[in-house]
């Protein structure tokens, strides 16, 4: 059963679904658009999500880590991300803590990209890292999407074509 919903975030991102996702999945993309990430250990030794797979990100600072494990993927449609482990206490505090993305098709070169929220706050000590964490959750996956949004964009590898403002 999913915990309950904190919060949500979205971006519209000017790229096909296929890209969008295409860069979603490699994992070794994420230093290239996470703020805080700046490097990410493939613990499995894949580089591409798939059921079960976990990496740990270096976070910027160089004192914390934390490892995400990738539970579901719904090709095209949704990754679903677990916290089974960090150095700063937040997976021991909301340790049912989830987050899914889902990508949705607006047309053939535009698609949404939600970030979602989920965990219990059971505890006095979960209660609190709520009250303090949840706001700049919020702000930091909203930065995450929009550095993501941007990196797509602007990519010129294959994922995304050449694009063409006839609007004036």
């Amino acid at each position: 059963m999913r915990p309950p919903f904190r919060s949500k975030q979205e971006v519209v991102i000017n790229a096909p679904l296929e890209a969008v996702w295409a860069f979603s999945m490699d994992l070794t993309k994420i230093p290239e658009f996470h703020p805080r990430v700046v490097k990410v250990d493939l613990l499995a030794g894949k580089s591409f999500r798939e059921p079960g797979v976990s990496y740990q990100c270096h976070l910027s600072g160089g004192k914390h880590t934390c490892i995400e494990k990738d539970i579901e993927i719904v090709p095209l449609e949704k990754i679903v991300t677990v916290l089974p482990q960090d150095t700063f206490g937040i997976s021991k505090i909301l340790s049912d803590y989830r987050a899914e993305t889902i990508f949705q098709k607006l047309d053939d070169s535009s698609t949404k990209v939600e970030i979602s929220h989920y965990y219990s706050t059971t505890t006095l000590k979960a209660k609190l890292v709520n009250l303090i964490a949840k706001g700049r959750i919020a702000r930091e996956t909203q930065a995450t999407l929009k550095a993501a949004k941007a990196a797509i964009e602007a990519q010129d590898d294959g994922y995304v074509g050449t694009r063409i403002d006839l609007s004036g």
